[in-house]
């Protein structure tokens, strides 16, 4: 199995994990009982939960990004140093945008965020 396909497996499970923590951050505010209803006037998350919330969010949409492109790559057989490289990038740097992210330290978050679309970039170029 190409190595971006391990990284790809592994954005899954972190994808997973963001969906567990969100989940955690909620139940801890709102309550099992309201979020287990249909959910109507559902009070909103605040402060950890609610970052989480946003970060899993956001990992999801740069999720379908990455997979289009690691197949992609995959199925061209383009696959190369540069875009396990890119693969390793997206996948650390949205382990780190999570956690920051959650913590709450905005210029940071950002910054880790750009790495990650770096890695996007560099698959997305062997591509060309």
């Amino acid at each position: 199995m190409k190595l971006e396909l391990v990284w790809l497996a592994s954005a899954v499970a972190l994808t997973f994990a963001q969906m567990l923590v969100a989940v955690l951050g909620a139940t801890g505010q709102v309550g099992l009982a309201a979020l287990a209803g249909n959910r109507e006037a559902l009070p909103p998350t605040t402060g950890w939960a609610d970052r989480a919330a946003r970060a899993h969010r956001n990992m999801l949409e740069s999720l379908v990004l990455f997979a289009a492109l690691v197949l992609t790559a995959v199925v061209a057989n383009k696959t190369n140093s540069t875009t396990l490289l890119g693969a390793q990038l997206f996948f650390w740097a949205r382990l780190v945008y999570a956690l920051v992210f959650i913590a709450g330290i905005p210029w940071l978050r950002t910054l880790v965020w750009l790495v990650s679309v770096v890695g996007l970039v560099l698959i997305f170029v062997q591509l060309l």
